[in-house]
């Protein structure tokens, strides 16, 4: 099991291992759709959580973006392009959500 997913998701996938056999599944289907490629899949995940305003999925989806080899620099524009979307301080909520991941990133190494 992925040991970077949070706790309590960790339990819910013991607890109900076929539920989330499917939900990767689903997300693996989705993914291999002929359309976009896995860099701009990782960087339209990461806005659309950043417009859900959703932070675990913000952090979840920098850390992929990370693995991507996605640059510092194009993860934060993800958040400022939201700030004529989403407004001021929810972009900026954003900002720190990310800012939160890439800095232990870099902590750990």
């Amino acid at each position: 099991m992925n040991k970077e997913l949070p706790e309590f998701l960790q339990e819910v996938i013991k607890k109900y291992p076929g539920l989330w056999e499917s939900y990767e599944g689903l997300g693996r289907a989705v993914a291999s759709v002929e359309g976009l490629d896995e860099r701009s899949q990782r960087l339209v995940k990461l806005g659309i959580a950043i417009g859900a305003k959703m932070e675990g999925a913000v952090h979840s989806h920098t850390r992929k973006c990370k693995k991507a080899g996605i640059a510092d620099k194009e993860i934060y524009h993800c958040a400022l392009l939201g700030i004529t979307t989403i407004g001021w301080p929810s972009a900026m909520a954003a900002l720190s959500w990310i800012n939160d991941i890439l800095k232990s990133l870099k902590i750990k190494k």
